[in-house]
C-alpha cells in the first residue's frame, strides 16, 4: 500500500508540514500539494466545498508527494467511510469532546473487527493499491480535533481510545470557548491546549494544531506540536495579493511624489 507520510515522518520524529484547502480547486490542491508540504487537508467543514470537489482535489493530489487527508463536517460514519473510500488517508473529525464520539471515529476508520467501516474501498484501491484493504487499518489516521472545554475535561479519556493515531487541536474554538473570543491575547486557551499537548505527549500520541501563519507553526512546533498548519489555502492567497497590492501603491506614491519634487 502506498505510504502514509504523516505515519513514516512521526515514526522518525520528524515534523509534518500539512496544507489546508477550502477553496475548491483541483489545480489549487496540485500545486499545494508540490509545495513541499508533507500532507493536505481538504476542509469539508468551513470550506467552499463538498464531496465531488474533494473528490477531484484528492486526485489531484495523487500526482504529488503530499499524503491527502479531510476534515470531515461532522461526526457522520456515512460520510466518513465515503471520503476513505475516496482516497482519503487521514480523517479529522471536529467537535470531539467525549471518549464514546473518539470511539466511533476510529470504529468508522477500521474494519471489522477492529471498527465498523463497510466493504467497497473504490477509488482506495485505485490509490493506496491492491493491498489496500489489508493493510488500510494500519495506515489511514483518526484522528479527533480537540476544541471543546469538554475535550480538555476529558482528554485523558479520549486519548485513552484504541486507535486514536492522533490529536488536532482547534485553537480558534477553544478560544471562543474559554477565552469569549479568538483574538489575543487568550489565557485560558493558552493554557487549556498545552494541557492538552503534554497530555498527548505523555502518552506518546502526536498532536497538531491549526496555525494563523509560517511563523506560528514554526512556534507551535518548538512548543512540541508534530503536525502544524500553517494557515490555508484561502488566507495564504489574499494575504500575498493584499502584499503585491501594497508593494505596487507604495512605489507608485514614491514615483509620484518624486516627480512632484521637481
Amino acid at each position: 500500500m502506498r505510504p502514509n507520510m504523516v505515519r513514516t515522518r512521526l515514526a522518525a520524529s520528524e515534523v509534518v508540514v500539512n496544507g489546508w484547502l477550502s477553496i475548491a480547486s483541483a489545480y489549487a490542491a496540485e500545486g499545494v500539494g508540490h509545495s513541499g508540504v508533507h500532507s493536505v487537508t481538504v476542509d469539508l467543514q468551513h470550506g467552499m466545498l463538498g464531496f465531488s470537489d474533494a473528490l477531484a482535489m484528492m486526485q489531484a493530489l495523487s500526482a504529488t508527494p503530499a499524503t491527502p487527508m479531510v476534515r470531515v463536517p461532522a461526526l457522520d460514519p456515512a460520510q466518513i467511510m465515503h471520503l476513505l473510500d475516496a482516497g482519503a488517508y487521514g480523517i479529522i473529525c471536529p467537535m470531539i469532546s467525549t471518549p464514546e464520539q473518539a470511539a466511533a471515529l476510529v470504529a468508522a476508520c477500521r474494519y471489522p473487527p477492529l471498527g465498523q467501516r463497510s466493504f467497497g474501498p473504490s477509488r482506495g484501491l485505485l490509490y493506496g493499491g491492491p493491498d489496500y484493504v489489508a493493510s488500510a487499518d494500519e495506515t489511514v489516521m483518526a484522528i479527533p480535533m480537540i476544541e471543546t472545554a469538554e475535550a480538555v475535561a476529558r482528554i485523558e479519556e479520549i486519548l485513552d481510545v484504541e486507535g486514536v493515531d492522533m490529536i488536532y487541536v482547534g485553537p480558534n474554538d477553544l478560544a471562543f470557548e474559554l477565552d469569549g473570543h479568538c483574538g489575543h491575547p487568550r489565557p485560558k486557551s493558552e493554557a487549556a491546549l498545552i494541557d492538552v499537548l503534554d497530555a498527548a505527549t505523555r502518552r506518546g500520541i502526536p498532536a497538531g494544531i491549526f496555525c494563523s501563519s509560517g511563523s506560528e507553526a514554526r512556534k507551535r512546533a518548538e512548543q512540541g506540536f508534530r503536525l502544524v498548519t500553517p494557515g490555508n489555502d484561502f488566507a495564504h492567497l489574499t494575504r500575498s495579493m493584499k502584499d503585491a497590492v501594497s508593494v505596487v501603491l507604495e512605489n507608485t506614491l514614491v514615483e509620484v511624489a518624486a516627480t512632484h519634487g521637481y
